[in-house]
């Protein structure tokens, strides 16, 4: 298999902590979709990260189909529980983590744009996504080991990976001061090998 993708995607690491942690082999081949030499749309039409090749010479994108074929492959840890009801439950966490984090990039995007063509109320409502997600995967998060059952889910993978992120790209977001449970889930998720490998590269 060959993951396209680059070092500091959150969408992308979701799927490189996905491949350590059911101890599965793929090429990695570090392609930042906005440099005028990317050959991501090659493999996405949509010429976004990341995308998967498969040992058959399939095409794969979108981080979340990609996890559900890394999870027809097997491997050591399954990412979704077997019951249908509990897998619904643990996609739409990470859905949930998915949304915060597109609405991190927004912001990001957004303040790349010269100060005057910013758009504040723009920026607030992304904000408001964030500080509502947050508070959402608070409340699941409390009094838990992980976000769903006793083991390593999708889930948790979506989510570490978000806030991770919000530390890098965001750094004056102050998250941590109002969200102690997913502190120590961040902490817990952080002294994982599939974490500490994937720490993103500036």
């Amino acid at each position: 298999m060959k993951l396209i993708g680059s070092y500091t995607s959150p969408y992308v690491r979701k799927v490189r902590i996905a491949l350590i942690e059911k101890g599965l082999e793929a090429e990695f081949i570090n392609d930042p979709p906005w440099e005028l030499s990317t050959h991501v749309p090659d493999f996405n039409p949509l010429g976004k990260v990341p995308a998967l090749v498969t040992d058959a010479g399939d095409v794969l994108f979108d981080s979340n189909i990609l996890l559900e074929y890394l999870e027809l492959q097997g491997g050591a840890v399954p990412l979704f529980p077997a019951d249908k009801r509990d897998a619904l439950v643990v996609r739409q966490l990470a859905t949930l983590a998915d949304g915060v984090c597109d609405a991190g990039v927004a912001i990001v995007l957004e303040g790349r744009r010269p100060a005057d063509k910013q758009v504040p109320d723009w920026i607030a409502r992304q904000q408001g996504k964030i500080e509502r997600g947050l508070t959402a995967l608070e409340r699941q998060a409390t009094g838990r080991e992980f976000l769903f059952g006793n083991s390593l889910t999708a889930a948790d993978v979506a989510t570490g990976c978000m806030l991770l992120w919000l530390d890098f790209r965001l750094p004056t977001f102050d998250w941590r001061s109002k969200h102690p449970a997913l502190v120590a889930l961040t902490t817990r998720l952080s002294a994982r090998d599939s974490f500490s490998q994937t720490i993103p590269k500036a």
